[in-house]
């Protein structure tokens, strides 16, 4: 008994001292404070200013100089030696880990021995003319190997023989124009369109469609030189004897053309090469505009049908089909060798790991292979993200550490369709759906030297802005201003002049299967040309032999300053999201861009009013759905003010809503004929893979339906995807929500059942 009761007043004690101690527990942890101190919140920007200060210019210039010393297309022993030398020196730097990560994918390379041309044959079959093989070489650099001549890579084989005719830029409304207002039919033709607009796989593809049997490209000096500056060396213009090279695939985010949707490793079944995605059937190559004014001076046929079809060559810029007069009787013949073969390619991936949420990631991620030398495409890019890699890695060995993961990479084969990122996508999908906070592109860091242009989700907006503000702008006569006081009065938006332009999200480089695919929050950021005075493509020596580090540090960046400053702001970036308690995304912006590109894409169904009273085509469910967004991000935001910082349960919850909310907006069954574009809001446009376009389902299903054969089905594809979008959105909203809180009936319902 005595036994009993000891036992029992054990027990008893026990359970007094354990309520004490719950009891002292619990009012400790009311105490706590449910923001961040003062001192906290200092000593968190004190590491980001000293992260940013130790960027250095001069770094930057120096890693430019090494990595573009040589030629590194994709494939090639070269590009393997930069690769084991930016892991080598990833690992000096700090970082955790550095790693090759290889892949055996389709490239395409010329033939060595059966050169590509471009002739023009007398009536006999005699070539009386062929264009350049190659490009004259820059000064200093000839006796450099490695250099492969222009190219189209993919393009298929052949030596066609047609008629010419000029087809502008190649665009599905130039081939409209041809076709149905000037009765030119191009089946059987050879085209020639200029380069510029679009993108080039794209040309090819609306050459096909037109039933062509080749497709010439060439640069315009009306869209490859600007006014009153010299051709390279003596300026920064296109010489005469300069052919862009690039891809003509069509992937639509497919990866490897031989695996998609899978990774290209040894145990991965493939297709044969004549069963490749996006491959073309015609021969396609790039030529100068020197070449092509000769082409362009004897065709025949129609003069341009307005101003928007003449270039800038001294010629009268007729349309064929054929040449004129006593050329008639010539054609021209395409000589096209090039050949494609399962190649091995290395991404290199760096790691830091994160001291406190190691399974969140943020990428910082941009292409090292080059056409050739690679002077602003890629080099400048990846000469930036070694600048960031560097200075991240110092602040490690110093006795920093991101709160997430963050992981640096160097892609390959970009330039053969977004190959080596796309394929680590793919390997790490699973784990990328879970983990992966957001994804900064490093391609390019300038395209020009005017201004900052930013691409991104909604969500990184605010995140932008705000760092913009504390970067001081590198611009002539903006000293002591910060970057976001000179991009703002150089490119405000055009809603809201009290705010910079910020573009969406279309593809053409490596964020491609991270945003459009997997749904990852992404952005890029770089400088850029005058978009309302410079009319020229993008730079004009862009993708040719003459893109050196003499291109950058004569004419586009001498300082480097503008670098340091893209340096600045994608590494600010990749902190903030890797370090703040609170991933920094701001859903509100995202509901406002919602609005917006809804009334964008239902001003647009005005155009077509009969119809949309005819079928019954209503937005009404979009709107509904955008507003319950709306709402539920507001009520997000409000509850996330409230938030106990100190409660890391409380943070990783609002966190994890804050992650998945891009994702909401992702359809598992892809956009109609593009299934690995899963994005619902934003996706590469069907008529241009370099632009973004908002609703994609819908503005494609309505794209020239008046032309349609079957109104009816047409506007219930309409009516289908408005129905997928305002789900879609509705979704988005659902994940917002508080999850301590019954979701209950949503708006959309109620309208949908009234």
């Amino acid at each position: 008994m005595g036994g009993r009761q000891g036992a029992l007043r054990t027990g008893l004690g026990c359970a007094l001292l354990l309520a004490l101690f719950l009891l002292g527990f619990l009012a400790g942890w009311l105490m706590k404070p449910t923001k961040k101190t003062t001192s906290s919140a200092n000593a968190y920007q004190n590491v980001r200013q000293k992260l940013v200060a130790e960027m250095k210019a001069e770094n930057i210039k120096q890693f430019l100089r090494s990595f573009t010393k040589f030629p590194h297309l994709a494939g090639t022993e070269q590009n393997l030696r930069l690769a084991m030398q930016i892991k080598a020196q990833w690992k000096e730097f700090g970082l955790d880990s550095a790693e090759l990560v290889h892949y055996d994918v389709l490239l395409s390379y010329p033939n060595e021995t059966q050169p590509n041309y471009v002739s023009i044959i007398d009536d006999q079959g005699n070539e009386i003319f062929n264009t350049s093989l190659f490009e004259p070489p820059p000064q200093g650099y000839e006796n450099i190997t490695g250099v492969l001549p222009p190219y189209n890579a993919f393009s298929a084989q052949g030596v066609p023989e047609a008629d010419l005719v000029y087809v502008n830029y190649g665009r599905t409304e130039d081939f409209f124009k041809l076709e149905r207002e000037m009765g030119i039919n191009c089946t059987g033709k050879i085209v020639i369109a200029r380069y510029g607009k679009i993108f080039r796989g794209n040309k090819v593809k609306n050459a096909i469609l037109a039933g062509a049997k080749g497709i010439i490209l060439y640069s315009d000096p009306a869209d490859y030189c600007a006014p009153g500056v010299d051709p390279y060396p003596g300026g920064w213009n296109l010489p005469g004897g300069g052919a862009q090279r690039g891809n003509v695939l069509n992937l639509n985010g497919a990866g490897d053309p031989l695996t998609p949707g899978y990774p290209a490793k040894e145990y991965t079944f493939r297709s044969e090469v004549d069963e490749g995605v996006g491959i073309p059937k015609i021969p396609v190559h790039p030529i100068g505009y020197h070449d092509a004014e000769i082409l362009l001076r004897i065709l025949g046929g129609p003069t341009a049908p307005d101003s928007s079809w003449r270039g800038n060559l001294n010629v009268s810029y007729n349309i064929g089909p054929g040449f004129a007069g006593s050329y008639s009787i010539r054609k021209v013949r395409m000589h096209v060798h090039t050949h494609s073969k399962i190649t091995r390619i290395y991404n290199v991936i760096g790691t830091i790991s994160g001291a406190e949420e190691p399974d969140r990631y943020i990428i910082l991620g941009g292409h090292r292979d080059s056409w050739v030398f690679g002077g602003i495409d890629p080099t400048t890019g990846a000469a930036v993200l070694q600048e960031v890699a560097r200075s991240f890695g110092k602040m490690v060995m110093e006795g920093w550490r991101p709160k997430r993961t963050i992981i640096f990479a160097s892609w390959d084969a970009e330039e053969f369709g977004l190959l080596g990122s796309t394929e680590w996508a793919e390997e790490n999908a699973k784990v990328l759906q879970e983990r992966a906070v957001a994804y900064i592109n490093t391609d390019s860091s300038i395209e020009g030297n005017y201004t900052l242009r930013v691409d991104c989700s909604p969500l990184l907006y605010k995140l932008v802005y705000n760092l913009t503000e504390e970067i001081a702008s590198p611009d002539e006569g903006y000293e002591g201003k910060s970057l976001y006081e000179s991009w703002l009065e150089k490119d405000p938006s055009t809603e809201s002049k009290s705010h910079p332009r910020i573009n969406k999200l279309g593809s053409g480089s490596d964020f491609e299967a991270y945003f459009q695919r997997l749904g990852i929050t992404s952005g890029r950021a770089r400088y850029t040309k005058n978009r309302r005075t410079d009319k020229f493509s993008n730079y004009p020596v862009y993708h040719t032999v003459y893109e050196t580090f003499e291109l950058v540090e004569q004419f586009y960046d001498p300082t480097f300053t503008k670098q340091l400053t893209v340096a600045q702001l994608r590494g600010g970036l990749v902190y903030e999201l890797a370090d703040s308690q609170v991933i920094p995304f701001n859903c509100q912006d995202y509901g406002e861009a919602l609005r917006k590109y809804t009334n964008r894409i239902y001003n647009l169904s005005k155009k077509h009013e009969e119809q949309v009273e005819t079928y019954g085509v209503s937005f009404d469910l979009l709107f509904s759905a955008v507003m319950n967004f709306t709402e539920a991000a507001a009520d997000f935001h409000r509850r996330l003010k409230e938030v106990d910082v100190n409660n890391p349960i409380a943070v990783r919850i609002m966190n994890d809503q804050l992650l998945f909310v891009e994702r909401a907006f992702t359809d598992p069954l892809g956009l109609p004929g593009r299934k690995f574009y899963r994005h619902i809001v934003f996706a590469p446009s069907s008529h241009n893979k370099y632009a973004g376009e908002s609703f994609p389902g819908i503005y494609d299903a309505m794209f020239d339906i008046e032309n349609k054969a079957d109104q009816r089905k047409a506007w219930e594809e309409v009516k289908r995807q408005i129905s997928i979008a305002a789900f879609t959105v509705q979704a988005a909203a659902g994940t917002l929500k508080d999850v301590a809180k019954e979701q209950g009936t949503s708006r959309l319902e109620h309208m949908a059942n009234s």
